[in-house]
Order: C-alpha cells, then structure tokens, then sequence
C-alpha cells in the first residue's frame, strides 16, 4: 500500500490490546451522544427504549451484555415513527446525506447521514483505496447510475477526496461505458463482479480488447464474486488487471478491504467496528475461524449508529495475523452468503456462492441462472446456462453437471438457454430462483 495518511496507518499498525483500546474509547464517545440525544429530546429514542434498565459501562463492560439490533426492529421503528425511526441522534436539518437499502431482503430502510457521518464514511473508503494501491494519479470510473442506494457514492467522493479524477459513467449503455473507460484512458474502476463481467462479455462481441486499456485494477463490491477464485480470475483474465474485493451495508458502513497481499478474504477495519460472529441459531458467539453470522457496532456514524447489528452476512473471521502486519481481524473468503440464502438440495446445505465457484470454472459459460424444484421430499436444481458460442454438446453439459456433484454433492439438471435470454444487472445480481420466487 502507498502513502498511507498519518491517521489510517497508526490504525494498521495496531496490535489488539491497542485496538481494544481504541474501540472501547470510540464507544464511550457513542454512548455519550446516544445519552444526550435522550435528555435534549425528552421522547423515548430506539435505543433508549432498547437498553432501558441495562446499566453499562462501554470502558469496561463486555458488549454482548446489550441485545442486538436486528433489520425487523429498524423496519418497524420507522413504520412506526416515519420516515426514519427515532434512530437519529441529531435534529432532521443536521443530516446532508440520503441513502437506502436495495431490498433485496424486504422493505428498503432509508438512511440519512449527517456531515460528520458522511466523513466518517469516506474515511472508511480510504482503507479501501489504499488497499487497492489507488493513488492521486488515477482515474476512477463509476459504471453504474447513482440511485438512493448507497452503492459507490461513498467511494466517489473518497476518491475525490484523495485527489483521484472520478468519472461518472452513469445513464450509459455497456458499449458507451467501454468507450468512455477507454477514451478517458481510465486506471480503476469501482462496480459489481457482474457488471465486470457484462461489460467483458460486450467488449468480446465488439472485438475491443479489454487487456489493452489502461484499467490496472476493478474495485468490487456488492456480491460475494470478488472473493470466489474462479469469478476473480475470470475477470483478471478478461481484464488484464487485479481485483479488490470490498463488503459494506447502507445501514451498517463500508467495513471491509483487501490488499495486493491478501486477497483471499477481506480485512474488517476494526478502528471503526467490534466485529462479532455468532451462531444464527443458537445466537452464541463461534470460535474462531468457525461459520458463523457477522454483528457489527459502527464506532464513527454516531448521527445513526447501530449497536449489535446483525447483519445476516456468513463469515469466517479469525485474528490470526495475515501475510502482512495488519493486525485487524480477517474475513477468510469474505462474505460467504447471507444466513437466509442457503439453500437444500438433496439433502446437502448449498450456498450459491459455491455454485458460482463451480460455474465460473468453465470459460464456455457467459451467463447463467439456477432454479430450485420441488421434488417431494428433497428439492432439485436446474441450471440454465447462456454459452459464447454455439450449441452445448450434450458431453459438455454433463461436464458441467458433474463438475457440480464432485464439488456439492448432488447432481443438477443441467440445459442451454439462447443467448441473452437472462437477465444482466448494474448492481447486485439474484441468479437464484428459489421456491417462494417461482
């Protein structure tokens, strides 16, 4: 990593006592902005009303004393109390800043930020940028139409923040997107996997070389493909450049990063979040290295913090330390899936990560989407694949198939689709038909 700022590189160089130190002064300042906004407002706010009849001390009392803070409480808070919920510990004209949820999980939460929030934020990206080795020099393209969903708006303005010429390429079709990379002789650009791949998948049938741009690494986020080996490779080799993965939530931050030198997880920036992982079920915290669903406690979005946060994201986090002297806690294959996207397929837990992982193996495959059938008492998958070329010998489709019963343990049904008959995205992308979607 290049020039670290003076602030991001005392925090790298952390061990965890200091750390631990650092976190529990971060969250006393948090209680003491959630206890003023109680006695300034005189009305019950959601954490007031949460942690009412918990004595706690943040300098030496153990977080998983408090109760966690789930995406239903929020929904409901702000259904009862619109249209934010009384999360906020500032008066409404202190907030600059609005985002919200994709919903791909349910009703969208909307997320106002206050300037110092929004700071914290691009404070946040520059672990990002740097990890990803961007300097000033570069010239960052954001391929996608800025929405209210919080997406790269954050790493616009870090990047230009950081001195970077950011190129908004939004309200564009792929091929003038490529034109545009390609004109403005662009060194990074910020997307989903999907949206790499798409844009691969164009510059191929217009006979443009991708490797032959000045695009040195893709910035990813959005999906778990940054941190699946054969989805990564797949985009380096069409691309001629690295990939970084980076994992965050509108609600909860941008918490997660990676390096040239660890890029087979992602490191959570614990100067700005208590990081748990805890059983879904039984809600007890899992041993190290072991499954388990991520909570985080934002330390800096004091305007709207969460407290506990289950973020439903599985994940393997250990402290032992990495290939370089960053002492912060790792996500070993980054985001694995979301605690309710595991599917059972003949009897075999699934996740669609791992089908992707098979999938992306075979370079014949552009596109493809999975359907789960209801077979009696265990359920079947299809698998709809759109080819680069040609039609599927009946060889090669039974490849696939096998390909996916040696890695997970069943076998799906495997068929050609025509080409361009499914669908492609921007942003995230949902290859998973499930029972209740059909």
């Amino acid at each position: 990593m290049r020039d670290l700022p003076a602030d991001i590189s005392n925090d790298l160089s952390c061990d965890r006592d200091a750390l631990a130190q650092l976190q529990r002064a971060k969250l006393a300042v948090l209680f003491n902005v959630l206890r003023n906004r109680q006695s300034q407002s005189g009305q019950p706010t959601f954490y007031s009303r949460k942690f009412d009849g918990i004595v706690f001390d943040p300098m030496t009392d153990d977080i998983c004393n408090l109760p966690f803070t789930t995406r239903a409480e929020l929904q409901a808070d702000q259904q009862e109390h619109p249209p934010y919920g009384t999360i906020l510990t500032q008066d409404a004209d202190s907030y600059v800043r609005f985002h919200q949820t994709s919903s791909t999980s349910g009703k969208p939460l909307r997320w106002p930020d206050t300037q110092a929030n929004w700071d914290w934020w691009i404070r946040c990206w520059q672990f990002v940028l740097h990890g990803a080795g961007v300097v000033a020099s570069d010239r960052v393209v954001f391929p996608f139409s800025f929405g209210p969903f919080v997406g790269f708006w954050s790493a616009f303005d870090a990047a230009s923040r950081l001195g970077c010429l950011c190129l908004p390429a939004g309200g564009m079709s792929t091929s003038a997107r490529l034109a545009f990379i390609e004109e403005n002789e662009a060194t990074v650009i910020c997307c989903t996997p999907t949206y790499a791949l798409r844009m691969a998948e164009v510059a191929e049938s217009q006979g443009r070389c991708l490797r032959d741009m000045s695009v040195r690494c893709l910035i990813v986020a959005g999906e778990p493909g940054g941190n699946i080996p054969a989805t990564r490779s797949k985009i380096e080799t069409a691309w001629g450049a690295t990939v970084f993965d980076h994992v965050g939530m509108t609600e909860i931050g941008a918490w997660g990063f990676q390096t040239e030198a660890y890029r087979d997880g992602v490191y959570l920036i614990e100067s700005e979040f208590i990081a748990e992982v805890i059983d879904p079920k039984t809600l007890r915290v899992v041993g190290d290295g072991e499954l388990g669903e991520l909570v985080l406690t934002n330390l800096g979005r004091t305007g709207s913090p969460l407290i506990r946060y289950r973020t439903g994201d599985l994940v393997r986090m250990t402290t032992d330390p990495g290939p370089e002297k960053i002492q912060f806690a790792r996500m070993v294959g980054g985001v694995i899936s979301r605690v309710d996207d595991m599917l059972v397929i003949r009897g075999n837990n699934v996740f669609p990560s791992a089908i992707e992982g098979v999938l992306r193996r075979f370079d014949e495959i552009v596109e493809y989407r999975a359907k789960l059938l209801d077979a009696g008492p265990m359920n079947d998958l299809l698998i709809e694949l759109e080819l680069a070329a040609g039609e599927a010998s009946p060889a090669f489709l039974d490849q696939v198939a096998d390909a996916v019963r040696d890695k997970l343990n069943f076998t799906p049904t495997v068929v050609q689709v025509c080409a361009g008959s499914l669908p492609r995205s921007q942003m995230k992308s949902n290859r998973i038909e499930k029972l209740s979607d059909v």
